[in-house]
């Protein structure tokens, strides 16, 4: 079985422990009793908080696996214990900016990096997938044929960043694959196929996590739908960056939030 707490997400539950604080971002604790992975750190260092009055100790970790460079959620790095054990691609510690465009230039609204400590820490930068434990796997790079940016990575050329270092986890299940995701900038079609191709299996469990779809069109939406209802994935559950609006299209429209635990069957 695998259970899944969240540590770190926009909103807070009803369901969470008094005391505990939401923030902008994610952070996910994944245990199926022979890993212990910590998903992404939020943008601070309180995931170490909230784990702790969650009774959820972070001295034990398999491993931190970081979904991508955003400062949501790889701001608590610098906060984990030294020699942990890190996976993540290589460009993650890139920086990138959100941007207003005038011809000639990027102007830098806001930094949407962090400068990461790696000093003293066990990193395993990886463009490919990489297996995290006996049912846990690390994407690496997800193959886009259209990527779409989000900022620049050079505010003097305007560099577009398209977000090449997001990955996902798959935990492998007998009812199939889950998949967590960050923020789902390389999209969720490209995602889930990456996710079949690398482990041959076809079938999906779950898909869990930021799915940026908070702005997204209505026609990318139905586009999304019906590619849902092709594969028919028994749980899909948003949160972070998926947005109320994103949320109204799937079928699970439960939000995940800060507090909450989930149980998934090997």
């Amino acid at each position: 079985m695998l259970k899944m707490t969240m540590l770190v997400e926009n909103h807070l539950s009803s369901r969470a422990v008094p005391g505990m604080q939401p923030r902008a971002g994610l952070c996910i604790l994944l245990d199926d009793g022979d890993s212990r992975i910590l998903f992404d750190t939020g943008p601070d260092e309180t995931f170490i908080r909230n784990a702790r009055l969650m009774n959820e100790p972070l001295s034990n970790l398999s491993a931190v696996v970081l979904s991508h460079g955003h400062y949501d959620h790889i701001g608590g790095v610098n906060w984990l214990n030294s020699g942990t054990r890190i996976i993540c691609h290589p460009d993650v510690v890139r920086e990138r900016y959100a941007c207003v465009r005038v011809p000639g230039k990027a102007i830098p609204v806001k930094k949407l990096s962090r400068h990461l400590n790696f000093t003293g820490e066990n990193v395993l930068f990886s463009k490919g997938p990489h297996a995290v434990g006996k049912r846990f796997t690390w994407t690496g790079e997800i193959p886009v044929e259209k990527p779409v940016a989000y900022g620049v990575t050079d505010v003097r050329t305007g560099a577009l960043d398209y977000v090449p270092d997001e990955g996902a986890l798959i935990w492998r299940s007998s009812r199939g694959l889950v998949i967590i995701t960050g923020c789902g900038h390389r999209g969720l079609e490209n995602t889930i196929r990456h996710c079949r191709n690398i482990t041959r299996e076809e079938n999906i469990y779950a898909v869990i996590g930021g799915l940026h779809l908070r702005t997204a069109s209505p026609l990318k939406l139905i586009n999304l739908m019906k590619f849902l209802r092709e594969i028919n994935p028994e749980k899909i559950m948003g949160c972070h960056c998926t947005g109320r609006w994103g949320r109204l299209w799937l079928k699970d429209k439960y939000r995940l939030s800060c507090g909450d635990t989930l149980f998934f069957d090997a």
